[in-house]
């Protein structure tokens, strides 16, 4: 099960960027590198929350140099408003030849409710072709990577999914994680030739409450058996910020990666 670690990834937000939100009632500290290192998780997946980290992000990934691999935000959270007007991009792309394991771009929070004066996304179809684009033209090619929600499946999402490398699917809420294989389905239908990643939350932040471990240890379960058979690269556990929490979902997967390395 040693493949098992290289498949999965960590989603990480500055220290403290959670504390007071989501029903969370303790004060984090923990950097994305300390819950990397905790979980024993080698590859990261590091996203702007509420506009933070500012640029430069040098010193941030001078510290996860030792991570095998790192996909960095050029589109941040919902709360990320600079992000509406500009992206990430150049910044990121300029990085790529100092820090070697950084492999990608990732926009969170990108689709938008249909009827929305944006569209059906922050940007546009043309302006995600552009993304791809630079990135692989970069000195070191770098993928694009996106976000999408179970619940935005019949949103008009196909055409800017067609033009990212990778697509990274999640469940909002944890009471709808008992549609998964049905939704995970209609996924694979609507993005037939990206690579595929399955998000799996440790906090049910839709709700803003402890996500239900039966529920977790199903999805991990899941997402493992999909590994298996091909259906998706990895998956991600989210979110850095719980890992100095105590909570029940954070200390069963650590328990659960160490396990796969063991064996």
């Amino acid at each position: 099960m040693s493949g098992l670690r290289d498949k999965l990834w960590l989603w990480g937000h500055e220290a403290g960027s959670h504390n007071g939100r989501f029903g969370l009632s303790g004060t984090s500290r923990i950097t994305p590198v300390e819950a990397a290192l905790y979980l024993g998780v080698h590859n990261l997946v590091m996203v702007t929350f509420a506009d933070r980290p500012y640029p430069p992000y040098d010193q941030h990934l001078t510290a996860m140099r030792p991570l095998h691999k790192i996909v960095w935000s050029i589109v941040g959270d919902s709360s990320s408003r600079r992000h509406d007007q500009q992206s990430d991009l150049e910044t990121v792309i300029a990085l790529a030849p100092r820090f070697r394991n950084l492999v990608g771009g990732i926009m969170d929070d990108f689709f938008v409710p249909p009827g929305s004066s944006k569209g059906a996304a922050r940007y546009s179809v043309a302006e995600v072709r552009r993304f791809r684009e630079t990135l692989h033209s970069a000195a070191r090619p770098l993928e694009l990577w996106v976000v999408l929600y179970a619940h935005q499946l019949t949103w008009p999402v196909r055409e800017h999914l067609a033009e990212c490398d990778v697509v990274t699917f999640w469940t909002w809420e944890a009471k709808d994680l008992a549609a998964l294989e049905d939704n995970f389905r209609s996924f694979e239908a609507l993005a037939p030739a990206q690579r595929k990643l399955l998000g799996c939350y440790m906090w049910d932040y839709g709700a803003g409450r402890r996500m239900p471990l039966e529920l977790f240890q199903r999805q991990c379960q899941t997402g493992r058996r999909w590994l298996d058979e091909g259906r998706v690269d990895g998956l991600i556990l989210l979110a850095s910020n719980l890992c100095d929490q105590e909570v029940e979902t954070v200390e069963w997967a650590r328990k659960w990666i160490a396990s796969a390395g063991r064996s």
